[in-house]
């Protein structure tokens, strides 16, 4: 399977939100990654419900939701409602995580869990074979255009031996510092879906960069 790139939106033009859209809809991108972030779990605010109700007007390409708050569990009916088709919760906000898995598969979406740089990704080996996707935080959450972290190289090589050990479907997705200087190297290592925002927003030409992610994987 090809690599995924999900532009975030979490580095776009605010001001410009439907033109954003319509360039991640006219490249080669795959998914929308949207982070949602409270304050509390991570110290920054990003956008809520109204705004991805927006964005889902204007994408033509699944919704991959990052949810970066406390209490996740409240709103996996609401983001259902608002057509994600991924949705991500932290393990470390998750106080029965299973439970928080179940119930984002009833109600008819992929579901995924983030780890944050520290967490050992041996802590999934119970529920890989449950999880349609594990979110490797390369950079420490909450902000945009931070530094990759070297060490996630590991990490996603760990976690694609536990993948391949339990003949799990899992995907793997990397998010946070992510460019065509070590692309080509996480998807060695077994990254299947590549999260990009401000190397993809920044850049001269937006499509072209996305391009260059896709053609790496």
């Amino acid at each position: 399977m090809a690599t995924r790139i999900a532009p975030s939106l979490l580095a776009a033009d605010f001001g410009n939100l439907e033109r954003d859209c319509k360039m991640v809809n006219d490249s080669q991108a795959d998914w929308f990654h949207i982070d949602i972030m409270d304050g509390v779990f991570v110290p920054n605010i990003s956008f809520g419900m109204p705004v991805l109700k927006a964005i889902g007007v204007h994408a033509k390409k699944p919704l991959d939701v990052h949810l970066m708050i406390v209490d996740p569990d409240r709103y996996i009916a609401t983001f259902a409602a608002l057509n994600a088709r991924v949705l991500t919760v932290h393990y470390e906000a998750c106080i029965h995580l299973h439970r928080t898995i179940q119930s984002i598969k009833q109600h008819k979406m992929l579901a995924g869990v983030a780890l944050n740089p520290h967490t050992p990704v041996a802590l999934l080996a119970p529920l890989l074979k449950d999880l349609d996707l594990v979110c490797l935080m390369s950079v420490n959450p909450g902000f945009g255009g931070q530094s990759f972290i070297e060490e996630t190289y590991q990490k996603v090589t760990e976690l694609k031996e536990m993948i391949v050990a339990q003949g799990a479907s899992t995907q793997i997705e990397i998010d946070g510092g992510v460019t065509d200087q070590n692309a080509a190297q996480l998807v060695a290592c077994g990254a299947d879906v590549l999260v990009a925002g401000s190397h993809v927003f920044k850049a001269t030409n937006p499509k072209a960069a996305i391009a260059k992610l896709k053609a790496i994987g």
